[in-house]
């Protein structure tokens, strides 16, 4: 269920001049952020938790979500050069898995790492916030990528979808409405961190077991449905 050149592949687009960059800008934002708030107010828990969970878990993990898991399969189906990939010996559901293990390792590599630093640089740690926020960013990822990929087989204006799901959703509904906090990928993920930290320190609307539940169930349905969605392309020569 992994091929190796279709990784290459899509490593290569994802990890391309232009795409870099953008990736690069949000993680960047976030630990300069997190070095200016540690300078001008020191060490403090709920300050921490406010940047990570405000800016790193809201907003930065789900646009890199949206960034990597639509740019993992979109363009090549928006410009036509899917059917290259699709005229290969090689299963459908295969060419979705694999893109679905680069989208999920970009954009944790973009948001657990940067995330866990800027933790670090806030209070050391402190009350485990930094870790728990780094698990919580991980399996965000794995979500957000799969929903994402799955935005990039169904709809051409997967990023302009994907965009008002996360800023809209994510990080205004999920932050703001209380019933909206039940259906956030955001969290769900917060209730592995708020097992994680010091009891207090991190909250959620959710529960663990129904949180986890639901991540990988999201996952699972949007990785399946993404395959059955590729399985209706048709080349040409199909017909």
């Amino acid at each position: 269920m992994y091929n190796p050149t279709v990784a290459r592949l899509t490593y290569r687009a994802l990890l391309g001049r232009r795409r870099a960059a953008i990736l690069f800008i949000l993680p960047a934002l976030l630990i300069v952020i997190a070095a200016a708030v540690r300078a001008f107010s020191g060490a403090d828990d709920q300050v921490a938790t406010d940047v990570l969970g405000g800016f790193a878990m809201a907003t930065m993990v789900p646009l890199i979500g949206v960034i990597a898991g639509t740019g993992a399969i979109g363009p090549e189906i928006d410009d036509g050069s899917i059917v290259y990939l699709l005229a290969k010996p090689v299963k459908r559901p295969t060419i979705i898995i694999t893109k679905l293990f680069v989208a999920v390792g970009v954009t944790m590599a973009f948001s657990a790492v940067p995330t866990f630093i800027a933790g670090m640089i806030l209070n050391g740690n402190g009350q485990q916030i930094a870790v728990a926020y780094t698990v919580a960013a991980l399996v965000a990822s794995i979500a957000y990528a799969a929903i994402f990929l799955l935005l990039g087989t169904i709809t051409r204006h997967a990023v302009v979808v994907g965009l008002v799901y996360a800023l809209v959703w994510e990080t205004v509904f999920g932050n703001l409405v209380a019933g909206a906090r039940t259906l956030s990928v955001q969290q769900w993920s917060l209730s592995l961190a708020e097992k994680i930290a010091t009891p207090g320190a991190i909250s959620s609307d959710v529960g663990l077991p129904l949180g986890i539940v639901l991540l990988a169930g999201v996952t699972a349905a949007a990785t399946w449905y993404a395959g059955q969605k590729l399985r209706t392309l048709k080349l040409a020569g199909e017909e």
